[in-house]
């Protein structure tokens, strides 16, 4: 057997139905591949649970119809729907934050690597600026970024310069952090700070439709006219 014939033959057999049919279209292919991509689950999102309550607009409602990770990134539109996840805007809101997470799109929080019963721990340290080796005016130039440790770790130099800033959290005046969510701790000065996870964290609000919204507006505001000048004439 020649090696492409024996690639071919280890794909899964419902994409080699969507190959071999004339009429199967590429947005099914893509759909069938996507679908059996199941992400790894983080420390900040550790259960399909969690995922729903942090995505909002009452997911949460839901858990029990999604219980375990696998289904909550397997599940088709067309199965959440017999599951009774309605409407259909709220399936495609699902569908959309599912494919952001396969793409490693997070709201705030969702790259936090040390977290413990929901709760994840940032502080402020000193690290190196990458400009500083570039510079012959301050060659020992720092910067001050938001980094996520336990509290219960000492902070170590060393250690700090693998470590990323947290997305979405910055450093205010001297010492201060400021971002979505964030719990300053007490008698830290605002240098210590607690994020947790809570419902409706990344969820994205929808917008107000204005004159019964793109669809509507011309006949709408002509309706509207119309009834202006009438009005003006009696």
């Amino acid at each position: 057997m020649k090696p492409t014939t024996a690639r071919i033959h280890s794909l899964p057999q419902s994409v080699l139905t969507c190959l071999c049919r004339p009429s199967a279209s590429l947005r099914h292919l893509r759909r069938q591949i996507s679908t059996n991509q199941i992400p790894p689950p983080t420390p900040f999102v550790p259960d399909s649970k969690t995922f729903l309550e942090l995505i909002g607009r009452n997911l949460s409602q839901h858990a029990a119809k999604i219980p375990t990770w696998e289904s909550l990134f397997s599940l088709s539109s067309l199965q959440l729907r017999k599951l009774g996840v309605e409407p259909a805007r709220t399936r495609r809101y699902l569908l959309w934050w599912r494919d952001k997470f396969r793409k490693g799109e997070y709201g705030i929080g969702g790259d936090l690597q040390n977290v413990k019963d929901s709760v994840a721990h940032v502080r402020v340290v000193e690290v190196p600026h990458e400009q500083a080796a570039k510079t012959l005016v301050r060659p020992d130039a720092i910067k001050k970024v938001v980094v996520n440790i336990p509290p219960d770790v000492p902070v170590q130099e060393s250690k700090l310069r693998g470590l990323k800033p947290v997305n979405g959290l910055k450093v205010q005046g001297a010492h201060t952090i400021v971002g979505p969510y964030v719990q300053p701790v007490k008698e830290t000065g605002g240098s210590v700070a607690t994020i947790k996870v809570q419902e409706g964290m990344w969820e994205q609000r929808r917008g107000h439709k204005v004159d019964g919204g793109e669809r509507r507006k011309v006949q709408v505001r002509r309706k509207r006219k119309l009834e202006e000048i009438r009005r003006s004439r009696s």
